[in-house]
């Protein structure tokens, strides 16, 4: 299971790496898009919007957990490329005793807040029970997507990223089929499309173990290595937190630009709550990118080819961008039924094309950052990702997007394109401080 990715073509270990990446993030995003897909084809704009609103606040989690998980994911890959598998050992060990005790505690506290969660998102009154009820559900299965999530870090930190694709991949069926089951059959709506993630997620871990089980991961894990250790847990944090709060801040900037489209009425709740899932599926190849980056760039610099690492990103950023133009193109001509796969309403459809033809603009400019955001982690910088992602949030994301929607009631197209800019100032922030690494270096 155990792979370099220190020799070969750098660009064709990027593509190998990436697409099971890839094909995961798809997979997982297709979870909430068939979550909003069934939904509509049986129930109401309401049940839409509860389920949009419900999934971005799991969303946030999620991301959050990704973040942390990727202090393991880079650690445990430098400790591969440096040939020390004790180390990896204990880093491996590390991570499964925090996150499962984390997970367990951030799921009681978040159960017991449901009621302001939905409050505070402004959550329109047709979709305030069924936002509580997806919530609740979502938030007791925060251990099993946690899981997942730490299971697939310790995977692709050595080097392995097709596993993970496998397990998600069970996961994203299951939930297809439980949706339709528990929506279409039974008439639950929303609560029963938190049932089918959930419970499709737990199948997905129990899958996982059973593999982890039955074969050789080329570690060797003893108990000692499950008792947290003040060094293993440190270099796991000290690059997995600024990357958590990161991505946290940028979803609640998400949710905040939520908020205010809530506030606007339901039409345009829904509206945005849907181009937020089509964002989410344009950006698996940035997001798979970032991943891939770091996970690369770690075992070269840990294998003491700092060249390898520069040159990976390089090839990344060229991938992010030529995708993003395609996107850009794409989406300009064919807003409106990409839109209307998703809703029946004429206004949510209006609405929507409106957003998503501002907000598009962002994949070209969010796939440069991201990619400079994993090699930032790779090299144990992360917390300069979280600078330019604040920064990029608090100077114009949110103000932009406060204003826009002032300034512009009858439309969303201005309040997408506030949003893509926040991309541009992270863009260049992220410039500059690569050119300062580079001098230093040289």
């Amino acid at each position: 299971m155990e792979n370099s990715l220190t020799s070969g073509s750098v660009f064709k270990n990027i593509v190998r790496f990436s697409l099971p990446y890839l094909l995961s993030y798809f997979m997982q995003t297709l979870y909430g898009m068939a979550d909003l897909y069934i939904v509509g084809q049986f129930d109401g704009v309401d049940s839409i919007t509860a389920v949009s609103v419900g999934s971005q606040v799991m969303h946030m989690v999620t991301v959050m957990i990704v973040g942390l998980a990727m202090g393991a994911t880079v650690t445990i890959g430098q400790a591969i490329g440096a040939g020390k598998k004790d180390t990896a050992s204990d880093l491996v060990g590390n991570t499964i005793t925090m996150f499962m005790w984390g997970s367990v505690a951030a799921a009681a506290a978040l159960i017991l807040c449901v009621n302001g969660i939905v409050s505070v998102m402004s959550t329109p009154a047709e979709a305030v029970a069924g936002a509580k009820i997806y919530l609740t559900i979502c938030f007791a299965g925060i251990p099993f997507i946690t899981a997942y999530n730490i299971i697939s870090s310790i995977f692709r930190g050595i080097g392995d990223s097709k596993s993970p694709m496998y397990f998600i991949g069970i996961a994203c069926v299951s939930n297809i089929l439980l949706d339709y089951v528990f929506i279409g059959v039974m008439g639950l709506g929303s609560a029963g499309a938190a049932l089918g993630t959930t419970i499709s997620q737990t199948i997905s871990v129990a899958v996982s173990a059973f593999v982890i089980l039955k074969r050789k991961a080329g570690l060797v894990l003893k108990r000692t290595n499950f008792r947290v250790h003040r060094d293993a847990a440190s270099r796991i944090l000290k690059i997995g937190v600024p990357v958590a709060l990161q991505d946290g801040f940028i979803q609640i900037s998400f949710l905040i630009i939520t908020i205010i489209a809530n506030r606007r009425g339901l039409n345009d709740a829904a509206a945005v709550g849907i181009v937020e899932k089509i964002i989410g599926m344009l950006f698996l190849v940035p997001s798979s990118m970032l991943s891939a980056v770091s996970a690369l760039a770690a075992q070269n610099i840990g294998a003491g080819k700092p060249d390898r690492a520069v040159k990976t990103l390089r090839y990344a950023i060229i991938i992010c961008v030529s995708f993003g133009a395609l996107a850009v193109c794409t989406i300009q001509l064919l807003a409106k039924p990409v839109i209307g796969l998703f809703a029946d309403s004429p206004e949510v459809v209006l609405l929507g094309s409106q957003y998503i033809r501002g907000y598009i603009f962002d994949c070209i400019f969010a796939g440069i950052h991201f990619c400079f955001s994993g090699y930032f982690c790779a090299c144990a910088r992360s917390g300069i990702s979280f600078l330019h992602n604040v920064l990029s949030i608090i100077l114009v994301r949110i103000p932009g997007a406060y204003l826009t929607s002032i300034l512009f009631p009858d439309t969303l197209l201005p309040m997408g394109i506030a949003v893509a800019l926040g991309s541009v100032l992270s863009s260049v922030i992220c410039v500059i401080f690569y050119w300062r690494m580079r001098r230093e270096i040289s």
